[in-house]
């Protein structure tokens, strides 16, 4: 098919853009359709264009929880730790560990022989602060795993714990959920100072009366540190030893500003280390006379969220290079500002609600809150997602074995149910199912239930370590990220699909997909759903058709 060398609607891609009428003369479309993206991919791959990532690279994949436009948004706001600055989790959290063990040992704690293990914890996992335990639930609430101190806990041992209760985190108490990677430090230092407790080895003068207590000193040692800006301090000198760099991540920024989009840096972080950071991880990425300050329509440091996207703060302007600030009554679009709120960026810039995308890592401070309050879009990073991926992927035959084993146990044991159903209407005199089932003698029913129960052990035998290890790719003791048990999705993928719009595991992975990408969301399957292994042909058609 032949078009018009006319121009393209790009601002609207009107079915008319080319002045044509395409309703007539083309065959059908789905056929058309195929043969075009067909010839599209071809050319690409001919320019060296790479393909979107999941079709290249699943693990650097944005996936879609709520159906997304990009290119009805028309601001983008972004977080930096975590989200524009990546920082190295062994690197970060391991001196963030040091610090906080050396504040507990000025306390009289002793910390001989202990080390950072950043595989003793994972994101998504809740603190029991008046249990000194560890755990992880499912998306309702229900524990599958847990662990006491450094050591994990038997079924059994859940089972007696939790086994009458829910994770509910409003009791803030009691719950504390590890949201972020900011959290991986603190957590190995509370759950090895409960060893420790147990043990007896902390000090009568220091040793707290319970978890809970205990679970406060480790949070004031470890807040200490950022507050007294020992960590940050440290960064600023060495960033190269803590920040990993990521080339494509300001390219991606520039597409979408050179795109028509306004750019926000919204970030918790002074100004010194924001400026700092920044500089380090961008400005040698863009073109010559950028800097990263070029990129961003306003940026806010020391925003005060989560508070920032619900209350109104002072808000100060910077002026100096040194951060100089005076009060400022009223944002302006290019500038560089301390605290405010997000109503009074959306003021400045004339911008509300669905036409804006926020970008971060933090489930409540960045996602939620923005998303309740102001019912921004949302995005979340979650750099563990190219692990967790690329584990369902090495796992994926492994699993599928796994749910052939269960299924078959299942067809075993209904079998077995009915044989045994059989037995105790015998026994009970009462009628069994069939004529035939009440001609079997004891023994051959007995002999078949025998034979059943025998089998079920097997596949069990089959089961249970394939259960245990379900996950291990990604983490020998937590399992999947996403998954609570083979069947069900963990706590925090529900608050995940809740609250964010999309999510990927690095911002620069919005480079594939470009600023005008259309992100869809999957359909989402329930219980009744069609199943493959119905007997459709089974179905009784409409009685009413007849009459």
């Amino acid at each position: 098919m032949v078009l018009p060398d006319l121009p393209v609607d790009l601002e609207n891609e009107g079915r008319r853009a080319f002045d044509l009428d395409i309703d007539t003369g083309i065959g059908p479309i789905e056929e058309l359709a195929k043969a075009e993206a067909d010839e599209a991919e071809l050319l690409l791959e001919q320019l060296g264009v790479p393909p979107q990532f999941p079709h290249g690279l699943a693990s650097r994949g944005i996936f879609c929880s709520r159906t997304l436009n990009l290119r009805s948004i028309t601001t983008i706001g972004y977080d930096m730790d975590y989200t524009l600055i990546h920082y190295n989790v062994n690197a970060w959290e391991g001196r963030a560990y040091d610090y906080a063990m050396e504040n507990l040992r000025s306390k009289g704690y002793p910390t001989e022989g202990l080390r950072f293990d950043p595989d003793l914890v994972i994101r998504g996992l809740v603190m029991d602060k008046a249990n000194g335990n560890l755990v992880k639930c499912d998306r309702f609430g229900f524990v599958k795993r847990a662990m006491h101190g450094t050591e994990m806990l038997s079924n059994k041992a859940i089972s007696k714990l939790y086994g009458r209760e829910l994770v509910d985190l409003r009791n803030e108490g009691r719950w504390e959920f590890l949201n972020t990677l900011f959290s991986v430090s603190e957590a190995v230092v509370y759950m090895q100072m409960v060893d420790r407790l147990d043990q007896g080895l902390l000090p009568a003068e220091v040793a707290p009366g319970d978890y809970k207590t205990l679970y406060k000193v480790v949070a004031r040692a470890l807040f200490r540190a950022h507050v007294e800006g020992q960590l940050k301090a440290e960064i600023i000198n060495s960033p190269e030893k803590f920040v990993e760099l990521d080339p494509e991540l300001p390219l991606a920024l520039l597409d979408q500003k050179l795109a028509g989009k306004r750019l926000l840096l919204i970030t918790n972080s002074d100004y010194q280390y924001t400026h700092r950071m920044m500089t380090h991880a961008f400005d040698r990425f863009l073109p010559e006379g950028m800097t990263w300050r070029s990129l961003f329509d306003m940026v806010i440091v020391s925003a005060r969220k989560p508070e920032f996207f619900s209350m109104a703060h002072p808000l100060y302007e910077i002026v100096t290079p040194d951060g100089l600030m005076r009060p400022c009554f009223k944002a302006n679009s290019g500038g560089l500002y301390c605290g405010g709120s997000a109503q009074m960026v959306e003021n400045a810039l004339g911008f509300a609600g669905d036409e804006t995308l926020y970008v971060g890592d933090h489930i409540y401070t960045d996602v939620s809150q923005s998303k309740l309050h102001l019912r921004w879009r949302t995005c979340l990073v979650c750099r563990e997602l190219e692990q967790e991926v690329e584990a369902l992927i090495h796992g994926h035959d492994t699993r599928l074995r796994l749910i052939d084993l269960m299924a078959q146990k299942d067809r075993v044991g209904d079998c077995f149910n009915q044989l045994r159903l059989a037995l105790q209407r015998r026994t009970q005199g009462q009628a069994a199912q069939t004529a035939a089932v009440g001609e079997m003698e004891d023994g051959e029913l007995v002999r078949s239930m025998q034979r059943l129960l025998w089998i079920m052990a097997r596949l069990d035998g089959e089961i249970a370590p394939l259960l245990e290890t379900d996950g291990a790719a990604f983490n020998d003791r937590w399992g999947y990220l996403s998954r609570a048990g083979l069947w069900d999705k963990s706590h925090i993928t529900r608050q995940i699909e809740k609250y964010a719009d999309i999510y990927t595991s690095r911002v620069s992975n919005f480079l594939r997909y470009t600023p005008f990408m259309y992100f869809r969301a999957q359909g989402q399957s329930c219980a009744h759903d069609v199943s493959d292994t119905w007997p459709l042909s089974s179905i009784q058609p409409d009685s009413s058709e007849d009459q």
